[in-house]
C-alpha cells in the first residue's frame, strides 16, 4: 500500500487539496500498478511561521517583499 506524504504551506483551498489528492492517486495507480483504494495520500498544511527558508520563516520573507 503506497503512502504518499505531501507538505504544503497553509492557504490553499479545499478544492485544490482534493484535486491534488486525486491527481497524485492517479499517478501512483498508473506508475505502481495498484488499485486506487490501495493508495493513501496525506496532505499536511504547515503554517508560514513554521516553514523556514534560508534561516528565516516564510512569513518573514513574504513581509519583506
Amino acid at each position: 500500500m503506497p503512502i504518499i506524504q505531501i507538505q504544503v504551506l497553509e492557504g490553499r483551498g479545499q478544492e485544490q487539496i482534493r484535486s491534488l489528492i486525486a491527481d497524485v492517486t492517479d499517478a501512483v495507480v498508473k506508475n505502481f500498478e495498484v488499485k486506487p483504494e490501495q493508495v493513501r495520500v496525506l496532505v499536511t498544511e504547515i503554517a508560514d511561521t513554521h516553514w523556514g527558508v534560508g534561516g528565516e520563516t516564510k512569513r518573514e520573507l513574504m513581509q519583506r517583499d
